[in-house]
């Protein structure tokens, strides 16, 4: 089946309002509840690590629930409606909040924000990877789906640094998200299709964990997945600290727009590339390249404000990659597992997946925060040079040797086009069966 451009859009719209989140809660939140609201680094630190352990469980409870949920109500739609709401609500709470707000605030309502995206994401994902099953196909889903990731994330870095300051800009987030997400939604609901279920069998819990230790591809991709994302995590979090305290230009915020802009144009790229080739090769060459350029970013000074802004454009062409590419081959990888097993279990998968991605974000970026209070580092305060160069290395040097470990581990994965290709046929073969 091929995806009219209009079902890809109604998949992809969610993406938007949820991308315009995500991103401000790992890059705006913490320096916001730090310099205005006076809590401690380290704290913040500790919150963020604490949350992504709640994940831990309710996200591949989430997977389960959502693979089991009888198809009548809709396996992966009914909880995109669940969502919503709940999404909107906990967006205003930790975005907007009171005057007096501190520690607490922050702990309960980022909590609250964690569960809900859990209810939306998981199945969301699964949705997509079930959506269209074919190993090129599932690369253009994923496209679709980032492209929207990166214009929520494009809408969010212009409303917050055209605001007036940072409260005010948070405010224009939480605003897009709670009456952005349930819009998104609906039109996903109602124009994009929910997917066939490939299911013939139910496995006890002891035989799912059996097939998840003997799925050596996922094993290996969601390592490096895992160290990608901390790779990814540590600039993401440490970026305005960088410009503003590194580089001292505290008017940079623009470049962020920069880089997901270029991330956006470089997107029919990588799935060409994709095609060509395989998908993990080209997100191999995707790292590759955003290492050798990253590189040189330790090598700059204060005031290099136009060498850095050239740094962004180039490694933001590499970041579409980065979003679309592992998340297709993920879609890959499950059916290695609904062909052992006969139980489709995407939204697990997902869940892990998740797990992964919020672990690797919280955890990388959580610990720089850890690191730099130890190390004395103060935002907005006159800093000493090894406080400084601390920053430099979290920031740049230790992203690109992560880089590298995930190169190596992905570089001859062993499903390609033809392995996924016979896998299909079997699953397909399987279904035809059990229906007769």
């Amino acid at each position: 089946m091929t995806l009219s451009r209009r079902i890809l859009l109604a998949y992809a719209l969610p993406a938007l309002p949820l991308a315009a989140l995500y991103f401000p809660t790992y890059v705006y939140v913490a320096p916001f509840y730090a310099g205005e609201r006076g809590v401690a680094l380290a704290a913040l630190g500790a919150l963020f690590i604490g949350v992504r352990l709640l994940d831990a469980v309710t996200d591949p409870l989430m997977g389960w629930i959502s693979d089991r949920t009888p198809a009548r109500f809709g396996r992966r739609k009914l909880w995109l409606a669940v969502s919503a709401p709940l999404v909107g609500l906990s967006t205003w709470m930790l975005l907007v909040p009171p005057e007096d707000a501190g520690f607490g605030h922050a702990a309960v309502w980022l909590s609250a924000l964690t569960l809900s995206w859990t209810v939306a994401l998981t199945p969301y994902y699964a949705w997509g990877a079930e959506i269209d099953a074919g190993y090129s196909a599932r690369a253009r889903v994923a496209a679709w789906r980032e492209a929207m990731t990166l214009l929520g994330t494009v809408v969010a870095v212009v409303l917050y640094n055209t605001a007036d300051g940072a409260a005010s800009g948070l405010r224009a987030v939480a605003l897009l998200v709670a009456f952005g997400a349930p819009v998104c939604a609906l039109a996903a609901l109602v124009g994009a299709p929910e997917p066939q279920d490939f299911s013939r069998a139910r496995l006890s819990l002891r035989e799912a964990a059996a097939a998840l230790r003997g799925n050596r591809p996922f094993r290996r991709l969601i390592a490096a997945y895992v160290v990608n994302g901390a790779a990814n995590a540590l600039p993401a979090g440490l970026f305005l600290f960088f410009i503003e305290d590194y580089l001292q230009a505290p008017d940079a915020g623009w470049l962020l727009l920069i880089y997901f802009l270029c991330a956006i144009a470089a997107i029919p790229v990588w799935t060409w590339l994709a095609k060509r080739l395989s998908k993990h090769r080209a997100w191999g060459i995707a790292m590759l390249y955003a290492c050798a350029v990253f590189a040189f970013v330790p090598l700059l000074g204060p005031g290099d404000v136009v060498a850095f802004t050239v740094i962004c454009v180039l490694t933001g062409f590499a970041l579409s990659a980065d979003l679309a590419l592992p998340t297709a081959i993920q879609a890959d990888v499950v059916d290695v597992d609904t062909a052992a097993t006969g139980e489709q279990r995407t939204g697990l998968f997902f869940a892990l997946w998740s797990v992964a991605t919020k672990a690797a974000l919280a955890v990388a970026g959580g610990a720089a925060l850890i690191v730099l209070d130890v190390v004395g580092f103060r935002p907005g305060e006159a800093n000493d040079p090894a406080a400084l160069r601390a920053l430099a290395l979290l920031y740049a040097a230790a992203p690109v040797a992560l880089k590298i470990v995930a190169v190596a581990m992905m570089w001859r994965f062993p499903l390609d086009r033809r392995a996924h290709d016979a896998l299909r046929a079997r699953i397909e073969a399987s279904a035809d069966r059990a229906a007769a």
